[in-house]
This record gives structure tokens, C-alpha cells and sequence, in this order.
């Protein structure tokens, strides 16, 4: 039902929606909003296709760092391993706070206007890596290992061939993961991106939003603006659509494999 009025409400008129309020169908078809949304030459598009690549990118090198990092965690053999766990856990208590992390990524990184900035900084997580280690521990058997080492694998024939078809559901969790945190991310371009030309697609839609509202407020002073037809409500609404869209749509191949990983993990 919300996702429905959203969506309803995204096609509806402005004046009809703030008259009549929200319905299950509406009473003025428009696609004012989302001309306003995807007008020629708007960032809106640019913004779509910097946070597509940031998701896709990020989310495999998520997912191969994440992998990697979490079996050596998982072999009771690995010599520095509770070093490494210690050295990944440790992050999760303490961080170097926002000042540090502002110079380290535009500064020192050089990743100030890329899009490079929008995934890089998040392709890594030590919850990510604390789910995939259990995971590998609990699902694959340990006598499955030693057979493949005795017939003569390598650790990267064992990863590749004999763990990570087992791992699918660990990984598919931490893909959803990372393409989630990604697609949603709002900070990253805040504080690195300077250049509109590599923001993403919230942070686009976020300065749209207050230019509306800046219009908005300031008609009076503004000759030759008719607020009437400009589309706050409906493209709040729309923005709701573009962006939960594909989310909702990747989410049901995923939901299998998500809620088993989140339960071993």
C-alpha cells in the first residue's frame, strides 16, 4: 500500500495532489514530475549513471576483498590469524573521525571529484568479513577441504572451485549489502565530490529537492514563477520511485540467499 500511493501519487498533478490529498489512483494524470526529474540535459541521468557504475563496481570488489579476506580468517592453520581478525575487528570500535577522514580521502587518497569517491571508501567492511569467516566455517565442511588438498589443489583451486560454490549465499548477502550501502550512500559525495558532473544519484536529488523548495519559498521575489505548477509533493514522490525502484526489483533474486546468509552469519 505505501509503495503503491508512492507511486500514484508520482503520476498525479500537483494541485490535485495538495487539494485532494493522496489516493489510490489518481484524479489528474501528470508526468510533470518526472519531466522536471529527467528533463534534457539534466545531472539527474548523469547522477544514475555515476551511483549504476559505483554500485556494480563496488559491490565486486566488495565481494572478492570480503572473500579473500574472510577465508584466511576461516583456516584454523593460517598462521596470523588472530592477528588480522584483531586488526579488522578494531575498526569497529574505534575510528578516526570525520576530520581524518576527510583529509585521508581528498588529500592524501586524491580521490576528490571520481568516481573513484562514491564506492572505493565503502568496498570494505569487518562486518562483512565476521559474516563471510562464519560462514565459511559453518558451511563448508572442513573434510571436504582436506579431501580437495589431498587430490592435489592449492588454496586457489580449493577458494575457487570447492568453497565459493558452497559460500553463494554468504556472498550473494554481502552483495546485497554492499549494492545497498552504495546506491544509498549520501556522504561520501558530500564530503569528497566538489564537481556536480560525479555526484551520485542521492545527493543530485538532494540538491534538486532544496532548489524546489528555494524557488518555492521565494517566489514573491521571483517574477514570472508560477509556484502552482511546480512539483514539490509529486517529485518527492517520483524521487522515491527512481530510487527505491531498482532496489526493490534486485531484492527478490537476492532474498533467498540474504536471509540465509544473515542467519549462519
Amino acid at each position: 500500500f505505501p509503495l503503491w500511493i508512492i507511486l500514484v501519487s508520482s503520476f498525479t498533478s500537483e494541485v490535485a495532489l495538495t487539494t485532494h490529498g493522496y489516493r489510490l489512483w489518481p484524479l489528474e494524470f501528470s508526468t510533470t514530475a518526472y519531466s522536471y526529474l529527467f528533463k534534457g540535459g539534466s545531472i539527474i541521468m548523469t547522477a544514475y549513471k555515476n551511483t549504476i557504475i559505483a554500485t556494480l563496481a563496488g559491490t565486486v570488489i566488495s565481494v572478492v576483498t570480503v572473500g579473500l579476506y574472510a577465508y584466511a580468517l576461516s583456516r584454523p592453520d593460517f598462521k596470523y590469524k588472530k592477528f588480522f581478525t584483531f586488526f579488522s575487528f578494531f575498526t569497529m570500535l574505534f575510528g578516526g573521525g570525520m576530520v581524518s577522514y576527510y583529509d585521508m580521502t581528498r588529500s592524501v587518497l586524491g580521490l576528490k571529484d571520481t568516481v573513484w569517491a562514491l564506492f572505493l571508501p565503502m568496498s570494505f567492511s569487518a562486518y562483512w568479513v565476521i559474516i563471510m569467516r562464519t560462514f565459511y566455517q559453518s558451511s563448508v565442511p572442513e573434510a571436504i577441504i582436506e579431501s580437495a588438498r589431498i587430490d592435489g589443489c592449492g588454496e586457489w583451486r580449493t577458494l575457487l572451485q570447492i568453497v565459493a560454490p558452497l559460500a553463494l549465499p554468504g556472498f550473494a548477502t554481502v552483495a546485497l549489502f554492499s549494492a545497498i550501502g552504495v546506491w544509498n550512500d549520501f556522504r561520501n559525495c558530500l564530503l569528497i565530490n566538489d564537481s556536480a558532473q560525479y555526484y551520485n544519484l542521492q545527493y543530485t536529488i538532494y540538491q534538486t529537492m532544496n532548489n524546489l523548495r528555494f524557488i518555492k519559498e521565494n517566489a514573491s521575489r521571483m517574477g514570472g514563477v508560477n509556484v502552482a505548477i511546480l512539483p514539490a509533493e509529486t517529485f518527492r514522490m517520483s524521487m522515491a520511485v527512481v530510487t527505491v525502484g531498482p532496489i526493490i526489483l534486485a531484492y527478490p533474486f537476492f532474498q533467498k540467499y540474504f536471509i540465509k546468509g544473515l542467519t549462519v552469519g
